[in-house]
């Protein structure tokens, strides 16, 4: 992959931008670019939006970059604790100090996009941290439903390498999770509202024969897919028999993630698992909230600037969920019974086999 330089006049103006950012007046401007802004600090991140779609999304598309460009800030903004002793939080370190970081167990396949950003990264005068979450932003906009996620500006550079074992992992049990989540200021409907983001995710290392393996059959549209295939019954392994952190999957060239599946079974979190199945505008409201709660870590937010207007606007997603073909209701394992479940289509013909993405 060709990486364009960032002209020189660019980086000097998002320089110049984001050292006086504080200074700046947050009032409607038109920028040189041509696109309008609430605040005239934001208007070097233009070029830098669309450097990310050229280089490093193939022109704006919610492929592989995309999706691991929304991975990477979670496992970079969740090495915090509100209790202090880890990490910075949402501040570039993952990219910053890669070759650290990358090292971690939970962190595996993670290398692809953090040498996929580093050279863009390195093109531009953004912090590590600014660029990690504008790339996650800008990647989850190219995804069809997704929701048009906020971005601050302006967090400094990372000062250390995030500490290992902060990172969820799918071998681990609903109690750590939950508790894993909670030591970094999160919910259990937050860490459920959190995984919306695999259903434009896949998996590349759980078993190393099949890279790129997705979650559920629409890996290219943000919709609550994921939460209905998971509670499907399982069937099989997707590829070399059962590797540790999945679980049979119903459907072929699908993964599921032990994880994901015990989340959607526990009580603690089946109800609001449940909840998010065909509830688009739910799911997206709930991850919007949790993904704004996370870009943040650890940030001061006073120092920052809501530059969320750069974001892409995603298209929308207007269709229903549907079962795949051949599966119907008596076919999910329902672990909530105080809510009702929704009532879905199937689509017609054979089962499918699910490409990798």
């Amino acid at each position: 992959m060709a990486f364009a330089r960032l002209p020189a006049i660019v980086a000097i103006a998002l320089a110049a931008a984001q050292s006086a950012y504080a200074a700046a007046a947050a009032r409607p401007v038109t920028c040189p670019s041509g696109h309008t802004t609430a605040n005239a600090a934001c208007c070097a991140l233009f070029p830098v939006v669309d450097l990310l779609q050229d280089q490093l999304f193939d022109g704006a598309e919610c492929g592989e970059e995309a999706h691991s460009a929304l991975r990477l800030s979670f496992h970079d903004a969740i090495g915090f604790s509100i209790h202090g002793g880890k990490g910075g939080g949402a501040d570039g370190s993952i990219l910053a100090f890669n070759k650290t970081e990358t090292a971690f167990h939970a962190n595996g396949g993670i290398d692809d996009i953090t040498d996929g950003q580093f050279p863009i990264w390195q093109q531009t005068s953004l912090s590590a941290g600014d660029f990690v979450h504008l790339a996650a932003a800008v990647g989850t906009a190219n995804c069809p439903g997704a929701p048009r996620l906020k971005f601050m500006f302006g967090r400094p550079a990372p000062k250390a390498p995030a500490p290992d074992l902060t990172i969820p992992e799918p071998t681990d049990s609903v109690t750590s999770i939950l508790a894993r989540f909670a030591d970094a200021g999160f919910s259990p409907k937050e860490a459920i509202a959190l995984l919306a983001s695999h259903t434009v995710a896949a998996a590349d290392v759980v078993d190393v024969t099949i890279p790129g393996t997705p979650f559920d059959s629409t890996p290219f549209t943000f919709d609550s897919q994921v939460f209905l295939e998971v509670l499907l019954k399982g069937k099989a392994f997707p590829g070399n028999g059962s590797q540790p952190g999945e679980v049979l999957s119903p459907l072929a060239g699908e993964m599921r993630l032990q994880s994901d599946f015990v989340l959607s079974q526990d009580p603690r979190t089946a109800c609001f698992w449940q909840e998010m199945i065909d509830n688009q505008d739910f799911m997206m409201s709930q991850f919007k909230d949790a993904m704004a709660k996370l870009q943040v870590l650890g940030q001061d937010t006073r120092k920052l600037v809501d530059c969320s207007d750069v974001v892409p606007v995603p298209k929308p997603f207007t269709q229903k969920i549907k079962f795949p073909a051949s599966f119907s209701k008596k076919d999910v394992q329902i672990a909530c019974h105080a809510l009702p479940f929704p009532n879905i289509a199937t689509v017609a013909g054979p089962a499918p086999t699910i490409p990798p993405v």
